[in-house]
């Protein structure tokens, strides 16, 4: 089973990826490895190493910490990912992703706050 760590920035490579319309082929050229390497990646089926993690927050115009954040402690062996809904798949979550980021930044928490209040 993957490490929740793993299976967290797998997620968050494949959002970033998509967010800026970038195939897996496209990333997995532009650090020199197969296409095949970057599904595994964002799968979890194979951790990233720090320096392909460097290579790919590079591509992603990300800093490397981004990939980490949301994680609130050290996972714990035997630790299982959260049961959240797989965002990745969902096509409306991931358009509404893409939209949120076209949003002018001052303007974001706004909609942050109007989220809050209709989820609540």
């Amino acid at each position: 089973m993957p490490h929740p760590v793993d299976i967290h920035v797998g997620n968050i490579i494949s959002c970033c990826r998509k967010r800026i319309g970038m195939t897996q082929q496209e990333l997995a050229k532009s650090i020199g490895v197969k296409f095949q390497q970057i599904h595994k990646y964002e799968t979890a089926h194979n951790r990233v190493s720090a320096s392909k993690l460097f290579e790919i927050a590079a591509v992603l115009q990300e800093p490397t910490d981004y990939f980490f954040e949301g994680l609130v402690r050290e996972p714990s062996i035997g630790d299982t990912p959260m049961d959240l809904p797989d965002l990745l798949s969902d096509k409306k979550a991931l358009d509404l992703v893409a939209l949120y980021y076209a949003i002018p930044e001052s303007q974001r928490q706004k909609l942050m706050d109007l989220a809050k209040a209709l989820a609540a």
